[in-house]
């Protein structure tokens, strides 16, 4: 069987003639049963025989150099085996298969760099030995806030480049209405469940690596370019992650470190990042400052639109906000402005957590809307409608799909939007003011070349494999409902095997382009076998229906196990982004509606329910689908009422680096919440006809809930999260 490398959207495929009904259907996870049971293992709970454990020691100081490291006392601990400070290949901070960090330093960058790893016999005595390592340093003043003026660079190095289409302000100073505001929003840890964690050891001439990690393509070629190895001798596992949010995307410097302990020693070495170490060690969201500007006539539609930003880095290779990002596409006005400038700051590198840009750009672009709604008297789904651009505004391509509408209209339905919405703290349940707000959701959609191998076995059975990972989306359940819709199997008679280096090459798990990639890649994977089947039944593959794992052409039905013949039929799928990609804007759209309750005397704010509808394509599966939506808005509650990592602007430390002070929402903090799809098959995304989802639902969460705090209470706030000090003192009157 030949690879397939063609563009995913220039002829139907495989799924487009699939009748099953398997895909799409909310089936139960294919790998909960392990999940539950204790049987699916994580990074840290794999232990080879004589692993080692290991601990990272930290800079002092959060700008400055290393003059030296004491480490005797270490040393002397029972257990310790080794303290390694003095290796070139020691990393700075974390690398992707883009951007290595820095090696072999002596220069601090921030506070908590790695400058030594202590390994023992036991995990509490390398934690204890790393607090008897004496780090000393030469500190230098150093910038930890983001006042001042930013730096200013070619905006073509960073992930969005600057745009500026028109005359924004000329457009603004003959406007009949005018808006102008600026938003903020803090530093975000993408705090997953699991640890960043690692088992790393030897086998043979491979090093293996096996890690909590998205994106293990990436991962293998960072880890072979530090230790100096071709990527052939490095084999990373990843078949189970707990959790994400992006800050598992690169390769953090345990990583590398851990590997240099096992070379040096020759014994396995694991490491799991504490808490406290991962505010440090792994890269966060940046804090911005937006300022928003509409410029409009006295009905509401927009003229001018700029979305101009400023966000932190602490060196030029590092991730910079892409602030604007859900904004470019989301409403008309032919004058348009978009921008991010940089800070840089003494701080930990910033990076991309989950949906980088919409997340915290839509808190201010949708309250601005809000703000301007009311200015204008318009009900805030109306202003949305009349701005509703009919090709992408931006860059003039037509939309791939775009339900934009059906979702305010549908979400307005279900939510019971009010035809007129009640004034600002008008409504009032004893001591509880209640209030309502929406926001429109987009997340760019993107397609990633990822390959796939689908073998039809003797048994009739099926196994895909890709180095796809699963951190909680899905993966296991949509790849096996992908293969068993083409093939017409049920999908417990599919195998599915990811998370290896040595399987075909996927996207990984990032971007949201994970299950869009990675299941166009198994689709076509399909269609090799397919193909090789209707050969064998003297067909074309159009005319073979494929139900209960048997085959059906000109009135003719075979079994499967019967065509195979005793050997597998092996095919081979690679999607990447074709043609259409470039002639159509691609992204995922929603509407999200929220309920809140403010207290009247403490200023306590409870989510009351939170609904959305939202656009994604063909959905693979819709309780995965939803379980990923609603997650998203969960995290939009949490950054509207508590999320915040607090710098100490005199140190460069952060205040509350664990769970303690992390405000993050638990399940007293979040209502019921509803997810529901207006679905329309995306042809031009991908094979599967799906976009980005797990990105989508925190866009516009956020500003939804705030946009709610201000209607029940009459108090704007431009800045997340609305704690309570920032409402008592505007409080109604009892």
């Amino acid at each position: 069987m030949t690879e397939q490398a063609i563009d995913t959207a220039e002829r139907p495929g495989a799924l487009a003639r699939a009748t099953q009904g398997v895909l799409g259907a909310p089936i139960a996870r294919v790998e909960g049963p392990l999940k539950v049971t204790g049987g699916a293992t994580y990074a840290y709970e794999h232990a080879p025989r004589g692993t080692l454990y290991a601990a990272i020691v930290g800079a002092p100081v959060a700008r400055g150099r290393v003059t030296g490291i004491d480490d005797a006392a270490a040393r002397a601990l029972p257990g310790v085996v080794a303290v390694i400070h003095d290796d070139p290949r020691i990393p700075a901070g974390e690398g992707n298969s883009r951007a290595m960090p820095s090696q072999g330093t002596d220069r601090i960058f921030h506070h908590g760099q790695p400058v030594a790893i202590v390994v023992a016999e036991t995990q509490a005595a390398a934690r204890e030995a790393a607090t008897l390592v004496t780090v000393i340093a030469e500190a230098s003043d150093g910038r930890f806030d983001m006042t001042g003026e930013p730096v200013q660079r070619d905006h073509k190095l960073g992930f969005l480049p600057a745009i500026d289409i028109g005359d924004v302000d000329a457009a603004l100073a003959e406007a009949a209405v005018t808006f102008d505001a600026t938003y903020e929003t803090p530093v975000h840890f993408p705090a997953a469940l699991e640890p960043h964690a690692s088992t790393i050891w030897w086998d043979g001439e491979v090093l293996t690596v096996r890690s909590s990690n998205q994106v293990i393509g990436g991962a293998r070629d960072t880890i072979a370019r530090a230790m100096g190895l071709p990527p052939e001798r490095v084999r990373v596992l990843a078949p189970y992650v707990g959790g994400g949010f992006g800050g598992k995307t690169g390769v953090g410097p345990e990583v590398v470190m851990a590997a240099i302990a096992a070379e040096k020693l020759r014994r396995p070495v694991k490491i799991a990042l504490p808490r406290r170490d991962t505010a440090y060690l792994v890269h966060h969201r940046s804090a911005t400052r937006q300022r928003v500007r509409i410029a409009c006539d006295t009905d509401g539609r927009i003229a001018a639109f700029a979305h101009e930003g400023v966000a932190a880095q602490n060196d030029d290779s590092a991730f910079l906000e892409p602030i604007p990002f859900g904004s470019i596409p989301l409403y008309a006005g032919a004058a348009r402005r978009f921008r991010t400038d940089l800070v840089r700051l003494d701080l930990p590198p910033t990076g991309a957590v989950r949906a980088p840009g919409e997340a915290i750009g839509t808190f201010a672009v949708e309250c601005a809307m809000d703000e301007l709604a009311e200015r204008l008297g318009l009900d805030p789904v109306e202003l949305r409608r009349r701005n509703e651009p009919e090709r992408d505004p931006t860059s003039g391509k037509p939309f791939s799909t775009r339900r934009m509408l059906e979702c305010y209209d549908e979400g307005a339905r279900r939510f019971g939007w009010p035809a007129r919405v009640p004034a600002p703290g008008s409504v009032r349940e004893g001591d509880w003011l209640i209030g309502i707000g929406m926001a429109a959701s987009l997340r760019g959609n993107f397609t990633v070349e990822a390959s796939a191998t689908v073998r039809l076995e003797a048994d009739g059975r099926a196994a895909v494999e890709c180095d796809m990972t699963d951190i909680g989306t899905g993966t296991y359940t949509i790849l096996a409902q992908t293969v068993a819709e083409i093939l017409g199997l049920s999908p417990g008679a599919v195998d599915v095997r990811i998370g290896d280096t040595n399987y075909p090459r996927s996207a990984g798990s990032g971007g949201s382009f994970g299950a869009g990639s990675a299941a166009s890649a198994a689709a076509l994977a399909c269609e090799d076998v397919v193909a090789e089947l209707a050969r064998r039944m003297n067909a074309a593959p159009g005319d073979l229906s494929l139900h209960d794992g048997r085959v059906t052409a000109d009135a003719r039905e075979v079994p499967l196990a019967e065509l195979v013949r005793g050997q597998p039929i092996v095919g081979h799928g690679r999607s990447k982004p074709g043609a259409q990609a470039k002639k159509t804007s691609q992204a995922s759209h929603g509407a999200q509606f929220c309920e809140v309750a403010v207290n009247a005397i403490t200023g306590e704010v409870r989510v009351r329910r939170m609904l959305g509808v939202f656009d994604v394509g063909r959905v693979l599966n819709r309780a995965t689908a939803a379980n990923q939506i609603v997650g998203g808005m969960v995290w939009g509650i949490s950054y509207a009422l508590g999320e915040a990592a607090v710098v100490d602007t005199r140190s460069g430390r952060f205040m509350n680096p664990d769970f303690g002070e992390y405000h993050v929402a638990v399940n007293a903090d979040v209502p019921q919440i509803e997810c529901h799809f207006v679905e329309e098959i995306d042809d031009a995304a991908n094979q599967a006809g799906a976009k980005g989802v797990g990105e989508l639902g925190i866009s516009g969460a956020g500003a939804a809930v705030v946009n709610a705090i201000y209607n029940a209470t009459g108090i704007r706030t431009r800045a997340v999260p609305v704690t309570l000090d920032t409402l008592l003192a505007g409080l109604p009157a009892a």
